[in-house]
């Protein structure tokens, strides 16, 4: 996917929200820890539900903070998309399900803090800012969610 606007930032994190779900949903039922089943389903409806909160800011965002142009960046720090699936998740326990989910979540969250500090236009860098928040707020969500699941 050739990413050169602020807008195909966000299809490209939208995508990468779904097809992190469609990977936990797709390990589930391969992986024999009940904990790690339990784990794999919740964040795979937890990516499924904000893969649609990103779609939402692409279709409804500010047209001039989405077609900002940030190449610059992105040339020089490629972004990978994940499209396919080999059942990662197939043989990690829960914890170490979560180590790799925040993982990637953090480089979206670094993906967004920089673009943000780059942004020349208000409302580009607002909407960075926004969606920098959404993506630490759920990351807090999921690890609030797994510390919970490790009580049981």
């Amino acid at each position: 996917m050739q990413i050169e606007t602020l807008k195909d930032v966000l299809h490209w994190t939208q995508q990468f929200h779904h097809n992190l779900s469609e990977c936990l949903s797709h390990c589930e039922d391969k992986n024999v820890d009940e904990r790690a089943r339990i784990m794999l389903d919740y964040l795979s409806e937890h990516e499924k539900v904000l893969s649609g909160v990103v779609s939402g800011f692409e279709k409804s965002g500010n047209e001039h903070a989405l077609n900002t142009w940030c190449d610059e960046f992105v040339n020089r720090h490629p972004i990978t998309q994940h499209v396919h699936c080999d059942a990662p998740f197939a043989e990690l326990d829960a914890t170490q399900i979560m180590e790799v989910v925040s993982d990637q979540h953090q480089q979206v969250i670094e993906l967004y803090r920089h673009l943000a500090s780059r942004a020349d236009i208000p409302a580009a860098r607002e909407l960075l800012e926004t969606l920098q928040a959404l993506e630490e707020h759920e990351m807090m969500r999921m690890t609030h969610a797994s510390n919970r699941l490790e009580d049981y």
